[in-house]
């Protein structure tokens, strides 16, 4: 369990596939944000919950398999990128974002980016099926991000982000045309999925 609230960024050191071949392997430098990190500890990356399988010098590898990579935008990730970092929540934790479970529902693509002093509005393209689940004014996390709904239209959503959320995530080195990874609200899921079946 997360909050979409990242706790910074870090550089992939390498992508490879696992002795097997069943899965892919991404590498990450984590450094302080590794204090205390444990294998089979899970850590949301770019909003996909991930677990450590390997720890050493500062770096952690994490194991997707082909569903994660079918999902999310991971499987695109290249060494030398930056991805959100944040560590499982812990009982007793500040809730300052919404919750966030690491399940990306898919990913969207970034249509526009409407950039002022005070904030820059970013208009994002969902499948149809994503755009279900949204509720107007609810929560989203973008690559991991807890964000408000500002917009939903027929078949993208907005988000605005003040200056300090662009400099602390991935999300300010985004650019039109670039694919992220989207989780819904899980309260609007649970009842998009729930309610035909009570009114049946």
């Amino acid at each position: 369990m997360f909050t979409g609230i990242v706790k910074g960024m870090a550089v992939v050191t390498s992508t490879s596939k696992s002795k097997s071949g069943a899965e892919t392997i991404i590498r990450v430098r984590l450094g302080k944000l590794g204090r205390g990190l444990k294998k089979g500890d899970s850590v949301c990356i770019n909003g996909a919950c991930l677990t450590a399988t390997k720890l050493s010098n500062g770096e952690a590898e994490f194991e997707m398999v082909s569903e994660t990579i079918r999902r999310t935008s991971l499987g695109q990730t290249r060494p030398g990128e930056m991805v959100n970092v944040e560590r499982s929540l812990r009982v007793g934790d500040r809730l300052e974002g919404h919750f966030v479970l690491g399940h990306v529902d898919g990913t969207g693509i970034i249509e526009d980016m409407e950039k002022k002093s005070s904030e820059t509005t970013i208009w994002i393209n969902l499948d149809r099926e994503l755009i279900k689940s949204v509720v107007p004014k609810g929560s989203i996390a973008v690559d991991g991000v807890s964000l408000t709904l500002v917009g939903v239209e027929d078949n993208r959503v907005s988000v605005s982000l003040i200056p300090h959320t662009l400099k602390v995530t991935t999300l300010g080195m985004r650019h039109r045309g670039d694919r992220v990874n989207i989780e819904t609200d899980i309260l609007g899921k649970y009842v998009m999925t729930n309610l035909p079946k009570r009114q049946n």
